[in-house]
Order: C-alpha cells, then sequence, then structure tokens
C-alpha cells in the first residue's frame, strides 16, 4: 500500500495516523426507532425542536409564593394545589399561595417555591414563611435552562447509549439517522491450531484468539462473521479472503503474517489486494498488517494480528479498535491513560514501548497505585484473566536503568474504557 510499506519499525502513533489517513465511514445510513438504536453511531447531528424543560415547572415540593405577598406579612392562605400533570387553575388572589408538587408547572406570577419542610402551617390553616430567607426564583426549574429550542444536542459521529437515549426521547425524537452496524469477518490461520472439544496432537493448541477477536467486536457493536480456523493452504486462504470480500466490511485475522512466516500468505496477500506488513515498536504485538483487498468485490480492508493471544488483543486495542472506529463514522474518543504509582519495580525494553497487564487499586493514602498481574509473556493468558488495565512503560533512554523502581508514577488504561 501507497506510503504504508516500511521496512523499519514505527511507532505506535506512526501506524495510528496511517491506519486514519487511509480510512474512512465504510457503512450507509438507516433510519431506526428511537427504541432501536442502542448501541447505533449517529449519522448526523440532533437539533432540539423542543426546550427542556418545555415549561417553568417546581424543582421541589412546596408551595408558590410571589415576593410582594411577602413585603407586609409572613403568613399567606391557600389557593388551591397544582401537580404534575395537573397544573393550578383559577384565581390567585393576592395574599395568598399553591401547595405546589415537584414537576408541577408553576403558576403565572409565581416567583419562588418555598420547600414544604420551610413552611409551618398554623392552627387555622394558614401558611407562615420566612420572607428573609427566600430567594427570587428558588426551586423554579426555567424553561429552556437545560436545552434551548433549536440548539445541536448530540453530534453527528456520537455512539447512542444510556447517556444519550433518555435526553432524545425527553426531545420527543422517534427515530434517528444512524449508520448501519459495521461487519467484520474474521479467522485464525495456521495448521497447529484447532478448535474446541478437538483432541490436540503434537504441537497443536486450542484456538483462543477467535474468541477474543468476537468478544471485542460485539463490545464495538459489529456484526460478526466467524470464518473458523482457516489451514496453511493457500486455496483455502484465498477463499476465506474472498468470502470476507464478498460479504463483510472488514476483515481480522490472527496469526501468519508477520515477516517470514508463510511466503505464500503473503503472496496471496499481494496478489489479491494492497498489503503492508509492518513493524509496530511496541510490546507485544510487534508484527501487524494492514491494507485493502483490492481485487476482491468490495475492496475492504484488512487487519493482521500477530498470533499470540496477549499480542493480539493489545494490537487490536491500540490499532484495530480505532480503525473501526474510523469506518463506523464513530468519532471514537482517545483512550484516558491515567496516572498511577508502581506498587514493585516493573522491568522496561529498550526501543519499543510496553503494554504490560496490571491490576489497579487504591491505597490507605487514596493514591492509585497498580501492581503487575503475573507473568506479561505475549502467551500467558492467566496474567491476562486477571489484569484490569494496560501499563504503557516508555523505553529506558540510552546508557538508563532498565528497571522502573517501586512508587514511580506510569500511565493505566482501565480494561473497562476499552469494552473488556
Amino acid at each position: 500500500m501507497s506510503g504504508c510499506d516500511i521496512s523499519g519499525a514505527l511507532s505506535l502513533l506512526e501506524a495510528q495516523a496511517h491506519l486514519t489517513e487511509a480510512l474512512s465511514t465504510a457503512v450507509a445510513v438507516e433510519t431506526l426507532p428511537l427504541a432501536e438504536a442502542q448501541g447505533r453511531v449517529l449519522a448526523e447531528p440532533v437539533t432540539a425542536g423542543l426546550p427542556l424543560p418545555g415549561f417553568d415547572n417546581a424543582a421541589m415540593d412546596g408551595y408558590a409564593v410571589r415576593l410582594t405577598d411577602l413585603l407586609t406579612t409572613d403568613t399567606l392562605t391557600l389557593a388551591g394545589k397544582a401537580f404534575a400533570g395537573a397544573p393550578f387553575i383559577g384565581d390567585w388572589p393576592a395574599g395568598s399561595c399553591v401547595r405546589i408538587m415537584t414537576g408541577a408547572p408553576v403558576p403565572e406570577g409565581a416567583e419562588a417555591v418555598v420547600m414544604q419542610e420551610e413552611v409551618q402551617i398554623l392552627a387555622d390553616g394558614r401558611l407562615r414563611f420566612t420572607p428573609a430567607t427566600i430567594r427570587p426564583g428558588q426551586h423554579i426549574r426555567r424553561q429552556g435552562e437545560d436545552v434551548a429550542a433549536g440548539s445541536v444536542v448530540l453530534a453527528a459521529g456520537l455512539r447512542l447509549g444510556a447517556q444519550q437515549l433518555p435526553l432524545l426521547a425527553a426531545l420527543n425524537v422517534a427515530q434517528v439517522q444512524v449508520r448501519r452496524p459495521l461487519k467484520v469477518a474474521f479467522f485464525s490461520s495456521g495448521d497447529e491450531l484447532r478448535s474446541l472439544g478437538e483432541p490436540l496432537g503434537p504441537g497443536q493448541i486450542v484456538d483462543s484468539n477467535r474468541y477474543a477477536i468476537a468478544c471485542l467486536l460485539e463490545s464495538l457493536g459489529c456484526e460478526v462473521l466467524d470464518l473458523g480456523i482457516i489451514p496453511d493452504d493457500p486455496a483455502a486462504l484465498r477463499s476465506a479472503f474472498l468470502q470476507a470480500d464478498r460479504q463483510a466490511d472488514a476483515l481480522i485475522t490472527s496469526g501468519g503474517v508477520s515477516v517470514g512466516e508463510a511466503d505464500y500468505t503473503k503472496e496471496l496477500l499481494s496478489e489479491l489486494g494492497e498489503v503492508a506488513f509492518w513493524k509496530v515498536a511496541i510490546k507485544p504485538g510487534k508484527p501487524f498488517a494492514f491494507g485493502r483487498l483490492t481485487r476482491g468485490t468490495r475492496g475492504i480492508p484488512f487487519f493482521g494480528l500477530p498470533g499470540n493471544p496477549v499480542s493480539a488483543l493489545v494490537t487490536f486495542l491500540l490499532l484495530v479498535r480505532p480503525a473501526l472506529a474510523c469506518l463506523m463514522g464513530w468519532q471514537l474518543p482517545p483512550p484516558r491513560w491515567l496516572p498511577a504509582l508502581t506498587q514493585a519495580p516493573l522491568r522496561l525494553t529498550p526501543g519499543r514501548q510496553d503494554f504490560q497487564r496490571g491490576c489497579l487499586f487504591v491505597d490507605e493514602d487514596g493514591a492509585l497505585r497498580v501492581a503487575s498481574a503475573g507473568g506479561q509473556g505475549s502467551a500467558m493468558l492467566m496474567s491476562l484473566a486477571a489484569a484490569d488495565c494496560l501499563v504503557r512503560l516508555d523505553p529506558p533512554a540510552a546508557g538508563a536503568s532498565r528497571e522502573l523502581p517501586a512508587g514511580r508514577r506510569v500511565w493505566v488504561w482501565p480494561f473497562a474504557e476499552a469494552g473488556l
């Protein structure tokens, strides 16, 4: 692929920039009822057709008053009541107040709502207030103070969830223009791989990567097309690539794409499209492939992950996740790397950013700390299962120690924010 066939190792930022420059939204727009839009990406901005609140209303149970009525007296009579959905109707004589419930429209002329706990009910039914404590406008939600009619409330590219759907419902937005789900095909390649339940011969292992990839894709709201395990066979690989190009918007593979492995795989990829084999200066996950199957029907993008399970997960999170967001039209916020203190010394990797598995906790002083989740080998799954974050460790300077002492600040990305 032009501009991407890099012989040396790319930094993570360079690799991410290449992906961003090469990709654009790949899915069409459809109209959905609001109840079916959860997890979808907005295709166009949403403008408020009405204000929120739609009318002045009480923020507390209490009594609506006019301040002029309390200039010469601290007691008022009761003129009536206002409930949510049943406003006060009728005359509001001078020297009186209106009993009002939370959410009820305030009567015309009301200047404040006094909480019921701050009002004394006298024996004759009159109500005693403390005028000096009443502020103009207190406990009244004004029309449009939350949302002004005609304002843009949600931008295109936002993924809809429990935070946004209530706003749209309150604005009486019955349907929205959203992107259809991105359909992603994926498979694992290698003669050594076997599916769950199959007997294992010498040197054979169970394929675990597809389970992680499927979970990650589903957390992004993608439709998944699992093509299974493809053997190291040119005809089988060609068939899988072409099937993905016919049926999906993108293809992800794990294994068999790093430099020096399975020459016919590289030749086949070159035959079907434009694919670059990268070295990315991160650990784990150095080998990575990206390109487009231009000889197929649709020319879908292709992402080749390393075969080691942790390498596959890390490269997915750091490279493929933001790339798929581009294809979805989703303005995905960048990872929030939080500062934390190391609980124990950590080893640094010369020349590469190291993304280790860690466990977060808050110490007795309230400081966020991170401890190693265990062995950091790229095939070690136990520490991956135990971890709740990635720990980003920059390479040591030339001649500096390769060990980061306990108590030093590092940057962590909680897995919960990455969809794990």
